[in-house]
């Protein structure tokens, strides 16, 4: 990879990494069970922080690209994955969010008219299958709710990302416009879910107002619009593949932080996850190798294709 992209990449690839410590702060600092008001928390005050910073408002048509893309990232996404997490044992949900990847390179092919290619689906369950060593533990019947959960919340963060990609963004909008839209969108539909199912906010103290400042600022406002601004300018593929840091950070906060022990299982499915992480990014392309366009040849049956990267995402 070109320097340029590794910095891009490794910037992007903190979003993931910050939100693999939202389990150590909300274990360790939140109130229990107040997931859907977490959320709120999380999306709301981070949406309206950058929308004062960006002062940019959608204009025509990204009004509504900003509420389904809110809706999509944001406001069905946390309270899916909140529910998955708690409905699901041994860290089941994150093994189902790690196929990310997967998904969204069949998503690619329906909304971008790209192909995937062999090399990006053995790498894209080379690494859920290493996430599921780390994270997976023995279990008994599954909750089918919480299955439904997980799946959806993938699908609806995966939907949101190549959709992303698809729109490209405005004139005008960066990263920090485009994550504001979305936040503020996602926290405003959260918010009277949140109210329905758990009541008024519970009272705060001094702790627990540290620990949502960190998930409101470090785990939002600045992983979001790190992760946007890797939307636009990696494919929506090699940024997905980003996503399995997530439950490799949480599983080292646990051992650094809280004591939990590492087995040699759990190092070896690092390692392919890991491995599989770097190899996302260095599928063959160019700027965007981990699929392949269909060309005009293609469509009309000839095998003279020709490799291309996805259309560029102007952000």
């Amino acid at each position: 990879m070109a320097a340029g992209r590794v910095a891009i990449t490794a910037l992007t690839a903190l979003a993931p990494v910050s939100w693999g410590t939202t389990y150590y702060v909300t274990t360790e600092f939140l109130p229990p069970d107040r997931p859907l008001f977490t959320g709120l928390m999380r999306a709301l005050p981070a949406g309206l922080l950058l929308l004062a910073f960006a002062r940019v408002l959608p204009r025509g048509a990204w009004w509504w690209r900003a509420g389904v893309l809110g809706a999509l990232n944001i406001g069905a996404f946390f309270p899916l994955l909140f529910l998955a997490a708690y409905r699901l044992p041994g860290g089941l949900a994150a093994v189902v969010g790690s196929v990310g990847p997967l998904f969204v390179v069949g998503l690619s092919a329906l909304l971008l008219s790209q192909r995937p290619t062999a090399r990006a689906l053995v790498t894209g369950a080379v690494a859920a299958f290493g996430v599921g060593l780390v994270v997976l533990k023995a279990v008994g019947a599954l909750d089918a709710l919480g299955v439904f959960a997980a799946l959806a919340s993938t699908a609806s963060m995966s939907t949101g990302t190549v959709l992303a990609k698809k729109w490209g963004r405005p004139e005008g909008a960066g990263p920090s416009a485009l994550a504001g839209w979305q936040l503020t969108v996602g926290g405003l539909l959260i918010a009277p879910v949140a109210f329905l199912a758990e009541g008024a906010p519970p009272a705060l103290d001094a702790r627990a107002a540290v620990g949502y400042l960190y998930l409101a600022l470090a785990g939002t406002a600045v992983a979001y619009w790190l992760w946007f601004r890797g939307i636009g300018r990696l494919t929506a593929t090699q940024v997905t593949f980003l996503i399995p840091l997530s439950p490799l950070t949480a599983a080292v906060v646990g051992w650094a932080a809280l004591g939990e022990s590492l087995t040699p299982v759990q190092l070896v499915g690092m390692a392919l996850a890991l491995g599989a992480t770097v190899a996302g990014q260095l599928l063959p392309g160019g700027g965007g190798g981990i699929v392949r366009t269909f060309s005009s040849a293609e469509r009309n049956g000839r095998k003279d294709s020709m490799d291309a990267t996805g259309p560029a995402l102007r952000r």
